[in-house]
Formats: structure tokens, C-alpha cells, sequence
């Protein structure tokens, strides 16, 4: 499954109501770290059918970005059962994110 574009529109239904976890990366264009996370989301999307990845654009969607509390980007957060279960920021490799999402 390729990695999807979630909007303030589709946050509830993608994320809060998704039957998996959720590893959403909160980024922007700009942003060089950010850049590099892509290609780790990438391939995790890829690679696990029992994970959903999604990117938030926080200047596209800066009110998701402020109710969710993201100061600093990267972020990346772990939603399960709709609520946030894990968040790391900043640049970290794919081993470390598997770990956030816990395995």
C-alpha cells in the first residue's frame, strides 16, 4: 500500500477510525529531514499490510498540526485504537521507526 495524503477532512476516518494502527508523518515540503524520512515511509507502506502510513503537510493542514500537538517536524506519531500510542521527532532510520511502531 502506498503511503496516503490525509487531509483535516479524512484525519477522523483514516487515522482515529482505522481497524490497524496508524504511523502518520507530520512534515512539509521545505523541510530537508523531512525529505529524507519519505523514502523509510515509503518502503514501510510497502513492505506491512498490518500497518496504515499517512503524511500530514502541517502547512497545508496547520489546524491538525496544532490539535496534535507538533511543534517540530519530522514527527512521526503512532495512533492505535485512535489514540496516540507512540511519537518520535527528527530524522531516525527504518529500525527505529519499526520500533515505534512496535515491531
Amino acid at each position: 500500500m502506498a503511503v496516503i495524503e490525509v487531509t483535516k477532512d479524512t484525519f477522523e476516518q483514516e487515522v482515529l477510525n482505522s481497524d490497524k494502527p496508524v504511523l502518520v508523518d507530520y512534515n512539509a515540503d521545505w523541510c530537508g529531514p523531512c525529505r529524507m524520512m519519505r523514502p523509510v515511509l515509503d518502503e514501510l507502506a510497502a513492505e506491512r499490510d498490518d500497518i496504515k502510513v499517512v503524511s500530514i503537510n502541517i502547512d497545508d493542514e496547520d489546524e491538525l498540526a496544532e490539535d496534535n500537538d507538533i511543534s517540530s517536524i519530522p514527527c512521526l506519531v503512532v495512533y492505535k485504537n485512535g489514540k496516540e500510542a507512540a511519537r518520535n521527532v527528527g530524522l531516525v532510520p527504518k529500525d527505529v521507526v519499526i520500533d515505534l511502531i512496535g515491531g
